[in-house]
């Protein structure tokens, strides 16, 4: 699998290895969109903020992301109302608008040039009228629009439009937002234990910390291992295709996803559960060739997302840990995801309650059909017999033909054929 466009078009600072001891106010571990975003509010505020990265900032979900800041994401909120209730999806709804206003307000207040574009999105459907998707919004005081045409290519029933979305470059705008920060990389926390991180060749002293590794990776804390699994989707590149205005959700879990930049257009696909198969890559080949015939591609890459039980991102305390907090589960919708993160952990950590941040906490109720799912994927795997397990939790690993990799169903860890580690919540590289 290639990578991304986002680092064909990308310069980065590169940051010092932690090799020593550091006291700090406030430590934040990952460096994708969440933590960054999250260290730079809380430095705003006048906070002693440290921010360290396994690897290099960017370079794991947020480098392969579609990059698209929208309230209307893959769930309906007539569904979240039935599942959910009125009030949490109303908080839903309204924190994710608050963050594409905070995305805009950022890019001004900081001059930053990411390619930035106000754009609508839309949650189209083949077969079905979405007009009782777009009931359901007015009553939660939102103004969405139902429209019969669309800038793709083949029929649709109807689409819910949300004005006023928006689309960047993820990683310009994450590399001139870490300029502003105290980062360092290559620098892997592998124990948080009474105020105190540790890495190979150091600690750091912390009053509070924001664990912002995509996957959480202290086990024994907070459950996450299975209250979440991890889906992978594909997006392919092409040029010479008709330009489209706006973004694009298919309202079927099976369908495909699009977004324009420049004059690239970008289609997606997924998801399926890491270590499962999939036709998602034939089938993004096909629909080119059926709808983009004299188009060219230009490259395709692989993303991979935390699934909650109830497609809300846990936000909040992680587990019993006194002053550790964290943020994860943003089910395909990571931008958005980052910055309600940010909103609500940086208020948290100054004392102060976010009115959004009971429907986003991470003690809540995890009596959903997802759980028990998790559960026997687990239990498969932990007896499935093979003699190549995760270092996570034992899970057995399978191969990736597609991506030459091994996977893990369980928890997502992936490993490189050399079982160099591409993935967490595994911390360590396995022997294969």
């Amino acid at each position: 699998m290639e990578k991304s466009i986002w680092k064909e078009f990308s310069e980065k600072k590169n940051f010092e290895k932690l090799n020593d001891n550091l006291e700090c106010d406030v430590l934040v571990i990952g460096g994708g969109m969440a933590g960054i975003l999250t260290a730079y509010y809380l430095q705003k505020v006048g906070r002693n903020v440290v921010l360290v990265e396994a690897h290099t900032i960017g370079s794991g979900m947020t480098a392969n992301t579609t990059a698209v800041i929208t309230a209307q994401h893959d769930t309906m909120y007539k569904d979240m109302i039935a599942n959910n209730g009125f009030d949490v999806a109303k908080d839903y709804l309204y924190a994710n608008l608050q963050a594409v206003e905070n995305f805009k307000q950022l890019v001004e207040d900081e001059q930053i040039d990411c390619d930035f574009e106000i754009t609508p999105s839309y949650l189209y459907s083949h077969k079905h009228s979405l007009e009782d998707e777009v009931k359901a919004l007015h009553k939660l005081g939102y103004e969405a629009e139902l429209v019969q045409d669309i800038d793709l290519p083949f029929e649709i029933k109807n689409a819910v439009k949300f004005k006023d979305m928006a689309q960047f470059h993820p990683l310009k705008f994450l590399y001139a937002m870490a300029e502003k920060l105290t980062i360092y990389e290559h620098t892997m926390v592998k124990k948080i234990d009474d105020h105190t991180a540790y890495f190979d060749g150091g600690n750091i002293k912390f009053k509070q910390a924001v664990v912002a590794s995509h996957f959480p990776f202290v086990n024994k804390h907070g459950m996450f291992f299975i209250k979440m699994y991890q889906a992978r989707s594909y997006v392919m590149a092409i040029e010479n295709a008709d330009a489209i205005g706006g973004t694009y959700i298919d309202d079927r879990e099976e369908g495909f996803y699009f977004r324009q930049y420049g004059d690239l257009l970008l289609v997606g696909k997924g998801e399926h559960r890491t270590g499962m198969k999939t036709r998602a890559i034939n089938e993004l080949k096909a629909f080119k060739e059926r709808y983009y015939p004299d188009a060219k591609m230009r490259c395709m890459w692989a993303n991979q997302d935390c699934i909650t039980l109830d497609d809300i991102p846990y936000i909040g305390e992680y587990g019993n840990m006194p002053d550790v907090y964290v943020a994860t589960g943003f089910n395909l919708w990571g931008m958005s995801g980052s910055m309600v993160s940010a909103n609500i952990l940086c208020e948290k950590l100054c004392g102060m309650e976010n009115i959004y941040e009971k429907t986003f906490a991470t003690k809540r109720c995890i009596f959903k059909p997802q759980l028990f799912a998790n559960l026997g994927m687990a239990l498969l795997n932990m007896v499935y017999p093979s003699v190549k397990r995760c270092p996570h939790l034992g899970c057995a690993l399978k191969y990736n033909k597609l991506e030459h990799s091994w996977d893990c169903s369980c928890h997502g860890s992936r490993f490189e054929e050399n079982g160099k580690l591409i993935n967490n919540p595994a911390l360590k590289d396995k022997s294969l």
